[in-house]
């Protein structure tokens, strides 16, 4: 090849080049998305766990819906309190106070409390046992059963297993909602941080099935409601209810209960 064809060679790759940046550089504008400062503003206040608990598809998706208006600034529960003011800062508006929430499994049966039909062998996963005889080998239809399919899916190493049932740790937990989803029972529940007492049972049982299955089941006798000085006790499908907002934590439903399912957790 001569010099001459070198030099054109050179020329058209480098006219081509700057066409294709050219290009670039028109389209790169032309097609801009406009970025809201304040949704990037709101995205690097979020804690970034991208946990889903605020019921959005991750911390970019909370942030977008917080800056079009369509969820509260304190959308976050991994954030909370802090994080929401931060927000709220940052769109102008006022924060309300917001109570800070944990998750809590309602059940006390471990391997000494509670009874089993048969031995399970096979996938320890809680989810799996819908598809076993009675859904799991526990006595009990509505009590934890320990295989752990809440502690696989929690981000935060805030639950975990002990002797048979799952425990949560409520300085680790952020309230994401995570272990309730997958919990197919159904016990686990968000509670006041602050909750003084709160019953460990989820059995909808009469009591003479309940004792059965497990030796600390609520049995819907009823003497903590009639004992409580508020009415923040009730009981609704054989099992005692305390409403945080009407209890007082005097512990007088904890001592009462025959039972000793109503436990003190702070």
């Amino acid at each position: 090849m001569n010099a001459l064809g070198i030099i054109m060679a050179a020329a058209l790759i480098g006219g081509v080049g700057i066409f294709i940046g050219i290009f670039l550089g028109i389209a790169g504008i032309a097609f801009k998305v406009s970025v809201d400062e304040k949704e990037e503003a709101v995205l690097k206040a979020l804690p970034g766990n991208n946990c889903g608990g605020c019921g959005f598809p991750g911390c970019s998706g909370l942030a977008a819906a917080i800056a079009k208006g369509e969820a509260p600034v304190n959308a976050c529960p991994v954030g909370g309190e802090p994080v929401g003011k931060k927000i709220a800062d940052i769109m102008g508006v006022e924060s309300a106070s917001s109570r800070k929430m944990v998750a809590f499994v309602h059940c006390k049966g471990d391997c000494e409390k509670t009874h089993e039909d048969y031995d399970y062998t096979g996938i320890e996963d809680c989810r799996m046992l819908s598809f076993v005889p009675n859904g799991g080998p526990k006595s009990c239809n509505y009590g934890c059963l320990g295989y752990g399919s809440c502690v696989k899916v929690c981000p935060f190493d805030a639950i975990h297993v002990v002797n048979g049932i799952a425990v949560v740790d409520k300085e680790k937990c952020k309230a994401c909602g995570k272990c309730i989803a997958v919990c197919p029972k159904n016990l686990i529940s968000l509670e006041p941080y602050d909750a003084q007492y709160i019953v460990a049972c989820s059995s909808k049982e009469k009591g003479p099935v309940t004792m059965k299955a497990c030796t600390t089941g609520c049995i819907g006798c009823g003497i903590c409601m009639k004992n409580c000085p508020n009415g923040a006790v009730t009981v609704k499908d054989f099992k005692a209810v305390i409403d945080q907002d009407k209890c007082i934590g005097c512990g007088v439903c904890a001592e009462k209960c025959p039972k000793h399912i109503i436990v003190k957790e702070s």
